[in-house]
Parts: structure tokens; C-alpha cells; sequence
């Protein structure tokens, strides 16, 4: 079965699946996504159990595609918590999509490897001085993942609630736990971006 997928409806989907969502985006005059989708057809059933495959038709959904920057259709994203984890461009055959499935499967896994440690230090952060984590682990999922993502692309896990000027020294005070984490706490019972809330 393919989830459809909206303007109104993308981010909630993509953000609180349980699985890995990969998105199709067509539209009915593409000759090529007519090529592709059989085959993402075939496949979300035999990958049930491990992905949702979804599909979104740009031409009602303008939103979406200047969002994600979809300038060439079929394009196939894979997300996963709400981040793009990889995608193509274009028509594969089955066998090269399964490839492609499986070994970004095996790349979300140490992903999420990665991101339960963080999560685990975190829970004994929050532990030590006396608070608690946000229970909603979907949530804590995507706060950790786009910590990811910031270490990648600037070198340090700043906050993803934070705007991060470019100046390292600066900078600093908002890789988390950030500088304004006790404070906040003791003021708001949670942190900003709610990662830790107080007991």
C-alpha cells in the first residue's frame, strides 16, 4: 500500500512515521513516472515490514516541491524522523532500487545506533542534575538527529533551536547542552527546543 501524500499532510507523515518513509514525486504527464511507479509499487509491498513508501504529485503540492528544491521528476527521497536521508533521480530498475534500499537501511541503522547513544547520554545528563528527558521520544529522535545533521554540516552538535552565526567562539554556547540549558530549566521547567524538562 503507498501513503498519498499532500501539502497539508507531508511533514506530519514524514516527521511521525514509524518506519523510514520513501517519497515518490511524480505527476500524471511524466512519461518516466509512469515508468517508476509500478515498480515502487511492487516494492512497497515486499518492503512492508521495513519502509512506507508514499507519493506525491506536484502539481498539488507546489509547497512541497520548492521545499525540497524538486526541479526533475521522478525524484525518490528517502527520510527518515523527517530528514532526508538519501534519494535519486530518475528511473532504476527493481534490483538496483532493492540495492539502494538495503544499503540505506543498513546506513539508517547505524544512524539510529548513533542516535540511541546520544539519547542514552543525554538521559544520564539530565539524570545528574536532576531532570528528566522529554518523554516524547519521537521528538528526542528529531532534536538528536538534527544535532546530527548541524555536526555534519558546521562541525559541532549546536541546537537546532538555536541560529548559529558562524563565529566558533560564539558558537560554543549553544552546542547542547547549551549555556542557557539550567537557566531556561529553572525558569520555564524546559529547556527551549525541549530536550529536558525538569522533574
Amino acid at each position: 500500500m503507498t501513503l498519498n501524500l499532500t501539502d497539508e499532510n507531508f511533514e506530519k507523515e514524514i516527521e511521525n512515521a514509524d518506519k523510514p518513509v520513501l517519497v515518490d514525486y511524480y505527476t500524471f504527464w511524466c512519461s518516466r513516472c509512469t515508468i517508476l511507479s509500478p515498480i515502487l509499487e511492487k516494492l512497497a509491498e515486499e518492503y512492508k515490514d521495513k519502509f512506507i513508501f508514499a507519493k506525491i504529485n506536484l502539481e498539488t503540492a507546489p509547497f512541497t516541491a520548492q521545499k525540497y528544491g524538486i526541479e526533475r521528476i521522478p525524484t525518490v527521497i528517502l527520510f527518515k524522523n523527517g530528514f532526508q536521508i538519501s534519494g535519486f533521480i530518475g528511473v532504476r530498475s527493481e534490483p538496483e532500487i532493492k540495492e539502494w534500499l538495503e544499503k540505506n537501511q543498513e546506513i539508517i541503522d547505524k544512524l539510529m545506533e548513533k542516535v540511541n547513544e546520544i539519547i542514552k547520554n543525554y538521559e544520564d545528563y539530565a539524570q545528574k542534575n536532576g531532570w528528566k528527558l522529554n518523554p516524547d521520544r519521537k521528538l528526542v529522535e528529531r532534536l538528536v538527529m538534527g544535532m546530527l545533521a548541524n555536526e555534519k554540516k558546521y562541525g559541532a552538535r549546536y541546537c537546532v533551536c538555536r541560529r548559529i552565526t558562524g563565529n566558533s567562539e560564539e558558537d560554543k554556547k549553544i552546542i547542547c547542552p547549551c549555556v542557557y540549558v539550567q537557566q531556561e530549566i529553572k525558569e520555564q521547567g524546559h529547556c527551549f527546543c525541549g530536550l529536558f524538562f525538569e522533574k
